[in-house]
């Protein structure tokens, strides 16, 4: 009898055992995202969450300027329950904008301190969660075919032999360039910047929408000189592409992407479950697997090694919560459309 009934309690223990196990296939929910980092990332993603979970995941890729121009359309009638990827100064606009919730996770000890700055900052509405530079990446073949010395520091780029050369997205719709923008700003002085930036437009062949296409487009040889976070290049090079990457001497600004819950989002359980998984170790690990080499936020385990490290990059004191602030974006681009876009070339 003992031994029965034994068996019926291990069998009875199997049995919720199996149903824990299989309870992520069997979960319900939906959770819409947007996403602003690269395309395989955003992809991989959401797929391997829907299939740990069981939760699906209507998700929309957009650059950062676009998806905050989409949360102040939906503002009061949000259809996002969460966002996340893609550099943190538009995520802080937004939270300046009363577009966020407070979220505070309960593993920021897991978190490297420049992600834990980022939820201070905007009191819990943002995180950190990745990190990277900005730097020049650049197609080896094409400026041996040019003749064209590689550039090494922000006063090479503006040389009049890369006229045409350089490509760089628009600070409007791409967070990337709105970095670059607000850190030549913080790094030159606001007057000497607007200048600098006038003589780079004469260089530039096109701003791109999104800050993802200058790695491609070098790697591919449509474009010569990219200047964009320094990750999106590496993982062309790894795939033995003619690209080699370089910080600028004088200096450079840095983004800490963001993640961020909607205010009034419909379905918040399962938001706090995709953005629980996207800080755990599996879901930061993702990037890796999908060739994106940012620096991940949890430190709690072992980064892609494919990832370029920051220790010989001569990172500004970048001010993310002055640079963070709707009004500050608002004149800056305002001011850069005028005096620059403006201009011929």
């Amino acid at each position: 009898m003992k031994k029965t009934g034994f068996l019926r309690k291990s069998s009875f223990a199997l049995v919720v055992l199996g149903a824990i196990h299989a309870a992520p296939s069997l979960a319900q929910g939906t959770v819409n995202a947007i996403c602003s980092t690269d395309q395989p990332w955003c992809d991989l993603a959401a797929s391997e969450f829907q299939k740990a979970t069981g939760i699906k995941v209507m998700q929309t890729k957009k650059p950062t300027g676009e998806a905050l121009a989409q949360l102040r359309a939906e503002a009061n009638n949000p259809k996002t329950d969460l966002w996340w990827g893609g550099t943190g100064d538009p995520f802080l606009q937004a939270a300046d904008l009363g577009l966020l919730e407070p979220y505070k996770p309960d593993y920021l000890n897991d978190l490297h301190q420049w992600s834990v700055r980022q939820y201070g900052i905007s009191q819990f509405m943002v995180g950190g969660f990745y990190t990277s530079a900005i730097g020049f990446g650049m197609n080896t073949e094409l400026l041996k075919k040019k003749k064209l010395p590689e550039p090494k520091c922000w006063a090479d780029v503006i040389k009049p032999e890369y006229k045409g050369e350089i490509e760089i997205s628009h600070p409007a719709s791409s967070g990337t360039a709105y970095t670059i923008l607000a850190g030549l700003v913080q790094q030159m002085g606001e007057e000497q910047a607007f200048d600098y930036m006038k003589k780079l437009h004469k260089n530039v062949s096109n701003y791109t929408r999104s800050g993802q296409a200058q790695a491609p487009n070098v790697a591919k040889g449509e474009v010569t000189v990219g200047i964009s976070f320094m990750f999106n290049f590496e993982a062309w090079r790894f795939n033995k592409y003619p690209i080699k990457t370089i910080a600028p001497c004088e200096g450079t600004s840095y983004e800490v992407g963001g993640i961020a819950m909607v205010k009034g989002q419909r379905n918040k359980e399962a938001a706090k479950r995709y953005y629980d998984w996207l800080m755990s170790p599996q879901g930061q690990a993702v990037g890796g697997m999908a060739n994106s080499l940012q620096v991940p936020a949890n430190k709690t385990f072992k980064p892609d090694p494919r990832i370029p490290l920051l220790d010989d990059v001569r990172l500004i004191k970048y001010d993310f919560e002055k640079y963070g602030k709707s009004a500050e974006r608002r004149r800056l681009l305002e001011r850069w459309t005028k005096e620059v876009e403006s201009l011929p070339r």
